[in-house]
């Protein structure tokens, strides 16, 4: 039998073995309508414990009864006395780099069938190789190569692994408010090993940098495989190499197409745009959203891309496009963001979004029976929804904000209910960072904390807690300037529920908004990580976690990643951090700065805390699926993880 036989049919086996219990471990009411997830392995992961010996860790299912035990063997030989029913992680003291690790659930004393064994990463870190796209040159003659960019992962295959989709960018991206031409942006997928499955070419017509080139990997068909989806045009090549719509079509400006002259002589656009802030963009011909298949990267559906530049028109006037979208030349209109809902309460959708400055719209789709639908469509333009507009982010979020067991979609400083219809504008315009969670387990339901960068419209606010059901605001800052980076993370445990804070202040805030006294925030304000051992999560930025040490308001170091780089520039963001594998911590991935391989990181601490996976919370889930978009930012749980946690609910989910 091969291994992803043994593999499927060891979960099938455990899952005949917990059919019997399971219906006593959650009500059977919960069973009316669980949302379909993945079905996982158990994720085994072995490295060098910090402690000495070998720490090995393992999931816990979220459709498994919660009292689920293990035994964990070491090249045959089972390594505890009794069934392992606390923390799904063990310290072998006398293991070896040479060990080979398997677990088996233990259900109603019955021993389920071990899955595929794990070697110890010896390093810390698993190396996955990696192939860059050629080098190449503009039609200006610039040059340009290639740099490992964001990821997303999913199970492709459906043999209960992650496989790893990697975005491959060039190195003349662009930022939207700058022109010129860039190389085509690749999509590759690669499995652990580092075999890669398939390679996609965005081609000519979509133009690459973090504001284009949003992707969704998710199962949205439930066959148990995940698909990939994103925007695509014409010369757009699938990972079988078909092309899609017109190969030899080149939609990108060349600067002087659509120009005036002024008096001097100098070619502007009617709005005032000069030449040179359009060339290399590309502000008209067709735009699909594309269904690729996972394991194969074949093109499975397409349709045209809603919302589109103009309801009027598929190539409309720089005229047009200023009075719509506020520019000429494609800055507003072509910042694009994605992600994932459950907009039914059961089946995932996609959601595909266009503007957030001023205009802004969302398209809700489904794929089901290889056919992409849209299921509503969103606009700010439309009569009623005037208090949406200008409202969004650099990102968005995605969870059950009203507690009716769809997701809503919050999208910087308004949110867009699972209907497709306005669910509140809090006025506080744009901002660059945002975070949706159980925030203050004091206060009833979610919140989400941003920071804005318009003071001089939403009354003097840098930083802001919002209700998240309503969107009222809680507390803020004030601030009379751009406030571009803000985080919220429990990292201080004499305060329930997070910490936050955002560069307009040098102050930390508790959960309910009193400054810490004494105290600045720590410099670290990209990403957070749950890595060690306690509820506190630990500071990710650039390649180094930290643990904040709130006795001496001091940030200290538990691990640099040396030969590593980081992503995005200043965001300093990684490839993906998400829990990958082993328990409910988090992995995270960063690229070599040779740009051949990507190293996954697994913490080396032991745990007290046993905690079903967080891939089987569904925020958690579509937090990584829409991690890549645009400014990247940390995923968060439906439930309030840190200091002081009650054990947070059973997922209310099913994988089969």
């Amino acid at each position: 039998m091969s291994q992803r036989g043994e593999n499927r049919g060891a979960r099938v086996a455990a899952a005949a073995l917990l059919c019997a219990t399971v219906l006593s471990s959650v009500g059977g009411s919960a069973f009316s309508a669980p949302r379909r997830m993945e079905a996982l392995d158990r994720g085994l992961v072995a490295v060098p414990a910090a402690a000495g010996g070998v720490l090995v860790s393992w999931r816990l299912l979220g459709d498994e009864p919660a009292r689920t035990a293990f035994n964990l063997y070491r090249d045959g030989a089972k390594l505890n006395a009794a069934p392992l029913a606390g923390p799904t992680d063990f310290v072998d003291k006398t293991g070896v780099s040479s060990a080979a690790y398997t677990v088996r659930a233990v259900v109603g004393g019955r021993e389920a069938p071990a899955g595929k064994p794990a070697g110890v990463w010896a390093d810390g870190y698993l190396s996955v190789p990696i192939q860059p796209p050629a080098d190449g040159v503009t039609p200006a003659g610039e040059a340009y190569s290639y740099t490992a960019n964001d990821a997303s992962v999913g199970d492709l295959d459906g043999d209960g692994r992650y496989e790893i989709v990697l975005k491959w960018d060039p190195t003349n991206s662009k930022d939207n408010a700058f022109g010129g031409y860039t190389g085509p942006v690749f999509l590759d997928a690669y499995t652990l090993e580092g075999r890669r499955l398939w390679r996609i070419d965005l081609g000519r017509n979509i133009r690459a940098g973090a504001h284009y080139t949003q992707f969704q990997v998710y199962d949205y068909d439930g066959d148990g495989r995940a698909e990939v989806a994103l925007r695509t045009s014409d010369g757009t090549i699938d990972g079988t190499g078909r092309v899609l719509g017109d190969p030899n079509a080149d939609w990108r400006e060349r600067g002087g197409e659509r120009p005036q002259a002024d008096k001097t002589g100098a070619t502007v656009l009617t709005d005032g745009t000069k030449v040179a802030r359009v060339q290399g963009r590309i502000l008209k011909g067709p735009e699909y959203l594309t269904v690729f298949d996972g394991r194969t990267g074949k093109a499975l559906a397409s349709a045209p891309y809603s919302p589109p530049r103009d309801p009027r028109t598929n190539a409309p006037s720089i005229e047009e496009m200023t009075q719509v979208w506020g520019d000429g030349y494609g800055n507003r209109s072509d910042r694009f963001l994605a992600g994932t809902a459950y907009l039914d309460g059961r089946r995932p959708s996609l959601v595909f979004a266009r503007g957030y400055y001023g205009r802004t719209t969302l398209a809700a789709w489904d794929f089901r029976d290889g056919k992409l639908t849209r299921r509503w469509l969103f606009d700010s333009a439309a009569p009623g929804n005037e208090r949406f507009g200008g409202q969004g982010n650099h990102q968005l979020s995605v969870a059950d904000v009203d507690g009716d067991g769809r997701d809503e979609i919050v999208y910087g400083s308004m949110a867009v209910d699972d209907d497709g219809k306005g669910l509140w504008s809090a006025q506080l315009f744009h901002g660059d960072a945002m975070h949706v969670s159980d925030l203050d387990p004091a206060h009833p339901g979610l919140e989400k904390f941003g920071v804005h960068e318009s003071p001089g419209r939403n009354g003097g606010i840098g930083a802001a807690m919002l209700d998240a059901r309503t969107g009222k605001v809680l507390w803020s800052t004030p601030t009379d300037h751009d406030t571009g980076r803000g985080l919220a993370a429990d990292i201080d445990p004499r305060f329930p529920g997070v910490e936050a804070w955002g560069t307009n202040s040098d102050r930390l805030y508790t959960a309910q908004g009193r400054p810490i006294d004494g105290v600045q925030h720590p410099r670290q304000t990209n990403f957070a990580i749950w890595w060690d051992g306690d509820d506190l999560r630990e500071l990710l930025d650039k390649t180094q976690i930290s643990k904040w040490d709130w006795k001496t308001g001091q940030a200290v170091p538990l691990l640099t990643a040396a030969g590593a780089a980081s992503n995005n520039g200043t965001k300093a963001t990684p490839v993906l951090s998400a829990d990958i594998l082993g328990d409910w911590r988090e992995e995270v991935i960063w690229r070599a700065e040779d740009n051949r391989s990507l190293r996954i990181y697994a913490t080396p601490y032991f745990t007290q805390r046993r905690l079903v996976t967080l891939m089987h919370d569904p925020q958690y889930r579509l937090s990584i699926a829409w991690q890549n978009t645009a400014y990247n930012q940390p995923p968060h749980t439906s439930f309030y993880l840190g200091e002081g946690m009650k054990a947070p609910p059973r997922p209310h989910i099913r994988t089969r």
